[in-house]
């Protein structure tokens, strides 16, 4: 198997701050916030994927009129820093990688591809970091379609009289819940959340139950006694991995463990641009920094932080526990995933 980059393991209780900017020194201007970047998008629009959330912010570098870089080198310099400031900035980097190494490996392509034009004809460097810019606006905007993709492929797991576990709130589900409704079929879904159970006013339960979808939402602590009403369970994934696993919501592995256990179908349904080449070896080897077990019950944090933190919490989810992953490319086996990442990388 072809080398890729892997995460290498940080202690699960470093919570520091996020990192300061890199200075131009080292090819991150000051003046341009990479972070601050990546999170005003995916605030202005809800439904960007955060691999599609940070490969706009590095768009948005090479377009930032006061620093357009002017040679392969400080290309490449630039993505480097500013890639590595803002995966450092967020607790949870995978997904932020997934998107940060997809767009870096299609630029070193297009900049260190030989050129087609007669020697002393080619384009000007600026024509082609044009060209790089407008490509991966295409992507953004094409890649945001997948979801759509993936629910008409998706829906063709679900029966009429079946009844899906899910949880995460993943986008991929509903929409592909909402197909399979559309579609006439008649089925169940109960929905995890954490307490207080929401009930009626999340907006992907209300959503469904005026699609005549009838959905029961139970708490975590519920999922092994509901085990005998389910027939699958369909969840959404934060990052796919290189051996096919993937990190979700906390709670993801617990409920695929279960499932497994009862013999019920796990089905993943996630866009490709969240393919990233991480081999963790265990729940502490992702990376992702994150107080699951805080032993240090004296330690006062803020409510509000402490409140966010709890509903980033990810789990990791081996892939001998996933029946298939449902993408915009097909539909796949765990272990087809690091086949598509030499695809994609090579």
């Amino acid at each position: 198997m072809a080398s890729h980059s892997r995460t290498a393991s940080k202690p699960e209780s470093s919570l520091s701050t996020p990192p300061p900017e890199a200075s131009a020194s080292n090819g991150g201007p000051s003046d341009f916030n990479i972070h601050e970047t990546y999170t005003s998008l995916l605030h202005a629009q809800p439904s960007l994927t955060k691999p599609l959330a940070a490969i706009s912010a590095l768009i948005s570098l090479l377009s930032h009129p006061a620093h357009t870089p002017s040679t392969i080198s400080e290309t490449l310099s630039l993505l480097s820093a500013h890639s590595e400031t803002l995966t450092s900035s967020v607790r949870n980097p995978i997904a932020v990688k997934a998107g940060t190494d997809l767009w870096g490996r299609y630029v070193v392509g297009v900049l260190q591809a030989p050129s087609k034009e007669p020697k002393g004809k080619g384009e000007d460097f600026s024509a082609v970091l044009t060209r790089v810019i407008d490509n991966g606006k295409v992507f953004v905007e094409r890649a945001k379609e997948a979801r759509q993709i993936i629910a008409r492929t998706a829906k063709g797991f679900i029966q009429d009289g079946v009844t899906v576990l899910t949880a995460g709130k993943s986008r991929c589900v509903h929409a592909a819940l909402l197909a399979a409704a559309e579609k006439g079929l008649q089925f169940r879904v109960i929905y995890v959340y954490d307490s207080p159970l929401p009930r009626t006013e999340d907006g992907m339960v209300r959503e469904s139950r005026r699609k005549s979808i009838p959905v029961a939402v139970i708490a975590p602590s519920a999922v092994a006694y509901s085990l005998s009403a389910i027939d699958l369970v369909m969840v959404g994934a934060e990052g796919v991995l290189e051996n096919g696993g993937i990190v979700a919501g906390l709670g993801t592995y617990q409920m695929a463990i279960l499932a497994r256990s009862k013999g019920k179908p796990v089905h993943v349904l996630a866009e490709s641009h969240k393919f990233v080449g991480v081999f963790p070896m265990g729940q502490e080897d992702l990376g992702v920094r994150q107080r699951v077990l805080d032993f240090d019950g004296e330690e006062r944090r803020d409510e509000g932080d402490e409140k966010k933190e709890e509903e980033e919490a990810v789990d990791y989810t081996p892939p001998e526990l996933i029946t298939s992953l449902v993408t915009e490319i097909g539909v796949l086996t765990p272990s087809a995933v690091s086949e598509e990442l030499i695809k994609i990388w090579y």
